[in-house]
């Protein structure tokens, strides 16, 4: 897929330039004859003979803002002072902090925040550990927990690289939730110690969130701290995709007027997020589901089959298809990818059912090119920022964890999260409903509220007098 200039890959060039002549106006057409994108030029030092100006500009990759900044160097009498990625000027010394909520402006103030005042609050947790919810951080704050072995798209790179996105994980529990939520970069990858270590640091937290820890260790460690804890432990990776992918579908689903019951669904990725919204697309009524991994479709008569992939088998594929995803996806009704890039084509889709749902959301390069499968289906979603229709996990876990705080509630059931599909697929009115809109924006103000409300209700709970947000 050809890629576009993205603020992702965003520069600031501090150059100098001759006060006459004809330099200032040749750098915006410099930028743009290189495929660059001017965002922004701004004059920060004018003298008679010398002008200081800063250039922002956005690239499509590292090598194309190099090339940007070369096309900037060759126009004559440019002086090239500084070149700045913004992303990584975003990220010098962290994105996220610690504040106080209580002034320290004296001693009185000290005495009770501090010693001695602190120890009559320490004894009153000690007589009853309830306490802990109504008296400190515990109530609204989680932990987010990784070992760092598949963080995002870049593989097993390690826990101080994944700090990076673990700290993003947090600031948008803040921003978009109201939830103080803290990075656990764990070095270690094996699972009794992971089990072990969120175990004993959990007296602190009122949720786990666990990221970016690869199949199928993730399935035991989730498991595992679910039987061991008695707060809320959710795996983004799981089920804020199922989440996501059930509610962009249920309303796409109205937009061809199809029900999940009567459609044929293929699915390519039996990974973390291919097993969670497997079992959500199930629990919704779907009936006919084939699932396909690196090796084709997956049934019974395969004798490859670790536990989880024999309960796909054992819960899809009724009629025992063995072929290969493409033939699987023939006379399918909707396509939902979670798996590889470009392993389907236009001319795949357009061997769909007619009007085809594709939600390719393989980052950043979709199973299918969006641009050919629009050709073709109905509806197309993905997982990426320009183009319509994104699925993005933002729209489900600052929700799931406010409504699980807020109802203190103990676990999570595959109830809350059909309640929290619900209620985000809602958001979208019938009036604003169509091709193009099958998900809200992650901006949009109602999407937390109302994920939050579904969850504290499923979970038999109300707001206990939490008021930030």
């Amino acid at each position: 897929m050809t890629t576009v200039p993205s603020v992702s890959y965003s520069i600031t060039v501090r150059l100098e330039v001759p006060a006459g002549g004809s330099a200032v106006s040749q750098l915006t057409h410099a930028v743009e004859s290189a495929g660059g994108v001017v965002t922004a030029l701004d004059v920060t030092n004018a003298g008679h003979e010398k002008l200081r100006i800063d250039v922002t500009c956005a690239a499509r990759d590292t090598d194309h803002a190099q090339a940007i900044v070369d096309s900037l160097e060759a126009i004559e009498g440019v002086v090239i002072h500084k070149v700045s990625d913004r992303t990584f000027l975003m990220h010098l010394g962290g994105k996220i902090e610690m504040k106080s909520k209580v002034p320290l402006r004296n001693r009185d103030e000290l005495s009770m925040a501090y010693t001695p005042g602190v120890a009559r609050v320490s004894m009153a947790i000690a007589r009853n550990k309830e306490d802990a919810r109504r008296l400190t951080i515990k109530r609204n704050t989680v932990a987010v927990v990784t070992d760092g072995s598949a963080v995002l798209g870049l593989g097993n790179i390690g826990p101080e690289a994944a700090l990076p996105v673990m700290e993003g994980k947090a600031a948008l529990f803040k921003r978009f939730a109201g939830i103080d939520a803290w990075p656990i970069c764990l070095d270690t990858q094996d699972v009794d110690e992971i089990v072990r270590t969120v175990q004993v640091i959990a007296p602190g937290f009122g949720g786990i969130n666990l990221e970016d820890i690869g199949a199928p260790r993730c399935f035991e460690v989730e498991r595992r701290l679910r039987e061991l804890l008695d707060i809320p432990v959710f795996h983004d990776d799981q089920h804020g995709t199922a989440i996501c992918v059930l509610a962009a579908l249920t309303n796409a689903l109205r937009v061809v007027d199809k029900n999940i019951e009567d459609v044929k669904i293929t699915m390519a990725g039996a990974g973390a997020a291919g097993n969670a919204v497997l079992r959500l697309l199930l629990a919704a009524g779907a009936r006919n589901v084939i699932v396909c991994d690196y090796l084709g479709a997956v049934h019974k008569g395969r004798d490859d089959l670790d536990e989880s992939l024999r309960w796909i088998a054992e819960h899809t594929n009724t009629e025992g298809y063995s072929g290969d995803l493409r033939g699987a996806v023939k006379g399918a009704d909707v396509f939902v990818g979670v798996s590889a890039p470009g392993i389907l084509t236009g001319d795949d889709i357009a061997a769909m059912a007619p009007d085809p749902v594709v939600f390719a959301l393989a980052n950043p390069e979709p199973e299918v090119s969006p641009d050919e499968a629009r050709q073709h289906a109905a509806v197309v979603a993905t997982g990426r920022s320009d183009y319509p229709n994104q699925i993005n996990n933002v729209l489900a876990f600052p929700g799931v964890f406010r409504g699980l705080l807020d109802a203190q509630a103990a676990g999570v059931t595959q109830e809350m999260l059909l309640a929290a599909a619900g209620a985000l697929a809602a958001v979208v009115t019938p009036e604003e409903l169509g091709p193009n809109y099958i998900i809200p924006s992650v901006f949009h103000p109602d999407v937390a509220t109302a994920v939050a409300a579904a969850v504290r209700e499923s979970a038999g709970g109300r707001a206990r007098g939490f008021t930030e947000a």
